[in-house]
């Protein structure tokens, strides 16, 4: 009982009861119209999420890091030439990816805390004039430092070179937390997981793949089986899966994505920004920085917050959790010691927030951080006070 806070780390995140228990249900037969009844509407609810009428939407039993490795297998060869920016933990993972499946990736790197080097990236899509580069690879929200970069702005440069290359954007920690426009960026392959905005446990890789992927699909030559896009997509037009499917967590899935729209995508996206500027006006008034530099770089769903110099970020989570049965996340490669995260996404509520911040106040003071009792959770009242949303949804659960 006491032990059983929420998490504010930024994923796995916090499940609702309410799908939890839509999640403990019998087995069914998953060759059965049963199954067809559930998992079809949360192949298009999916769409809905990532705002696409053109593309498709598949399903597999993994998480972020396979639907990475799926979107490599079914459209690139060896050899082919891709276009990654380094700039925190997860495009470096990708960039890892890529090379031990014999891409040859041109590495475009950027301080941590930064986002998307957006001239680099012009001027190797403008001097490639032979197309050798075949997809542009971008972490729309880079977990591991809090900094979200503009997609659509890649778009931009993409089509300013007149550049034929695909375009895979990792929205793991950003898809059904922050806005995400598949068709208006003209995203050739977004990938998400079931453990973020989802609010499900690890377990679905999800993605949306739109149709000059799935042409690009035949000629690569990566070896693939269990993420093999053509079986999917085969066994998915009636309605089936070509081996066993994770009946509980699609049957949540669809629940989920149901929990979503019911508050409705732009109040989601609102909720999350105004969670997100709780915690930074609580970083504000204990006299720290976001590990993004700038506003505009500012994510609705994880921050990462520079601690004093002197002090180690990692020692101050641990002490959380050993003393106050609470997880935040740890800081990852080159600011690993340097910066403790929050993550803000998923089901979270003004009072969650406050309690997370609360808790890691009290961290700080036995550390003898130099802060002022109180100071970082009064700054996020203060905000929550005077920006109430109301919704009928938010009423109905408070009577």
């Amino acid at each position: 009982m006491t032990t059983q806070n929420p998490v504010f780390i930024p994923g796995p995140t916090n499940i609702p009861d309410e799908l939890r228990r839509v999640m403990d249900f019998a087995t069914i037969d998953h060759r059965s119209s049963s199954f067809v009844e559930m998992f079809k509407p949360a192949l298009d609810g999916i769409k809905r999420i990532l705002k696409t009428e053109t593309a498709e939407s598949l399903i597999f039993p993994s998480t972020g890091t396979g639907a990475w490795e799926a979107a490599i297998t079914n459209t690139l060869s060896p050899g082919d030439k891709v276009l990654i920016g380094c700039w925190g933990m997860f495009s470096h993972r990708w960039i890892d990816m890529c090379q031990r499946h014999g891409l040859e990736v041109i590495v475009v790197k950027a301080e941590w805390g930064k986002g998307v080097p957006l001239d680099e990236y012009a001027a190797i899509l403008s001097g490639d004039t032979d197309g050798e580069i075949k997809a542009v690879m971008v972490t729309h929200n880079e977990t591991a430092t809090g900094v979200v970069s503009n997609i659509g702005a890649v778009r931009e440069i993409i089509d300013g070179a007149k550049h034929p290359a695909l375009l895979l954007v990792d929205g793991v920690s950003s898809i059904a937390s922050m806005d995400f426009r598949m068709d208006d960026w003209k995203v050739d392959i977004a990938i998400a997981g079931s453990q973020k905005g989802f609010m499900l446990p690890a377990g679905l890789a999800i993605l949306g793949v739109s149709q000059k992927a799935i042409a690009a699909m035949e000629a690569a030559k990566l070896p693939r089986v269990f993420f093999d896009f053509r079986d999917m997509l085969n066994a998915n037009a009636s309605g089936g899966f070509p081996y066993t499917p994770p009946l509980q967590l699609i049957r949540g899935l669809n629940h989920a994505i149901g929990m979503l729209e019911e508050e409705g995508l732009d109040n989601v996206f609102a909720r999350h920004h105004r969670l997100a500027q709780g915690v930074r006006e609580a970083v504000t008034a204990w006299g720290m920085k976001l590990c993004a530099q700038s506003p505009e770089l500012n994510s609705d769903t994880v921050s990462a917050i520079l601690v004093p110099e002197g002090f180690d970020s990692n020692e101050l989570v641990t002490h959380a959790a050993d003393k106050y049965a609470v997880a935040f996340g740890v800081g990852l490669g080159e600011v690993a010691g340097k910066v403790f995260r929050i993550g803000h996404l998923g089901m979270l509520s003004d009072v969650m927030i406050c309690a997370g911040l609360s808790a890691v106040e009290m961290a700080m003071l036995d550390l003898n951080y130099p802060i002022q009792s109180g100071a970082g959770v009064a700054a996020a009242q203060e905000y929550f006070r005077k920006n109430i949303i109301s919704t009928s949804s938010n009423e109905q659960r408070a009577a």
